[in-house]
């Protein structure tokens, strides 16, 4: 037993400031979808060279010719378990609950890569029924294989029933990022949204579209889970992606943003990042907090709890997985 006047150890923010809750997931702002073979062999080798900045998304869905479902995922396997996936940063898109190859798709992904898949990702459910009749496969199919984790699932958004259920959908236990599926969630009105809302500036000024972005926001952040907003159709528009991330992260509250071109991901972190003086502040505040674990502090003649810890000790968390030079201290104090 240590004597009465030893110093007292260091408490992670995480024990310190979410007792008895579940902390806010913190991920990377950039998820990267590819489609076959050699797009997701390029975007590993990117993820190599830039760091772990990023998530993969294997794309079962878009990215299987038809008649070859089987094939794909079994391709998106081998990669799952090749070196490649050095961070262990990739999920897999598979089919909707609507077609016939969605089992199967769970299937091959889980048996052959259950303890490397990062996520699943849902598209197009009609309902929060959808969504739950496939975690329920899930976990059946889990249990069986005797796996250790529960792997996190993200959902597209982008059908008229899943904006419905939107708020039941963020509720269910393992749902981890809504995902505004903009291009799909257009087409479901028929027509009536013209095609110029999908691409800027349409896509944040349209009411119908302004509304479901921020429904979808609001779900996701009241229960716990990432948003994550919509593609820019201008792939090569490097300036454009970075607007339409500032926009999202700004305007309505995303934390996140998919691309599907190697070109997008970098003005993707770039918009979402923290401000270095942010991160400065942030890490100052914590190192300040920890050594009187995590009593109030005056931090620059402002008063600071347990309540702005948290939003400052996510902050710091974000500003690692965009790459934001953190504080020696502080980088040793909470990440080492």
């Amino acid at each position: 037993m240590a004597p009465p006047d030893a110093p007292k150890q260091p408490i992670h923010p995480n024990d310190a400031l979410f007792s008895g809750e579940i902390a806010f997931p913190v991920l990377p702002v950039c998820e990267h979808f590819a489609g076959n073979e050699k797009l997701i062999g390029k975007a590993f080798a990117l993820q190599e060279a830039m760091g772990p900045l990023f998530d993969i998304t294997c794309d079962c869905e878009d990215g299987a010719p038809a008649g070859q479902e089987k094939e794909h995922a079994e391709m998106i396997v081998r990669m799952l378990n090749s070196k490649a996936n050095a961070f262990g940063m990739a999920g897999a898109r598979v089919h909707d609950a609507s077609h016939p190859c969605w089992r199967q798709d769970l299937n091959i992904l889980l048996r052959g890569a259950g303890e490397r898949l990062a996520y699943i990702t849902f598209p197009k459910p009609r309902s929060a029924d959808d969504v739950r009749e496939m975690m329920d496969y899930i976990g059946r199919v889990s249990v069986e294989l005797g796996l250790a984790r529960k792997i996190p699932v993200h959902v597209l958004i982008e059908t008229h029933g899943a904006l419905r259920d939107v708020w039941e959908i963020a509720s269910l236990s393992g749902v981890q990022v809504l995902d505004l599926g903009l291009l799909d969630f257009i087409s479901a009105h028929h027509g009536a949204i013209g095609s110029e809302a999908m691409r800027s500036p349409g896509q944040f000024t349209h009411p119908l579209i302004c509304r479901a972005r921020a429904e979808i926001a609001a779900a996701a952040l009241a229960n716990g889970c990432v948003p994550s907003h919509s593609i820019t159709v201008d792939m090569k528009n490097a300036e454009q992606t970075y607007e339409d991330a500032r926009r999202a992260r700004s305007e309505f509250g995303y934390l996140r943003m998919y691309s599907i071109y190697p070109t997008q991901i970098q003005p993707i972190i770039d918009a979402m990042k923290p401000g270095f003086e942010e991160v400065r502040n942030a890490a100052a505040i914590l190192c300040k907090a920890s050594a009187v674990h995590w009593a109030p502090i005056q931090h620059e003649d402002e008063l600071h709890d347990r309540a702005s810890y948290r939003f400052y000790w996510e902050l710091l968390q974000r500003a690692r997985f965009t790459g934001v030079k953190i504080d020696p201290e502080a980088e040793q104090l909470f990440f080492s």
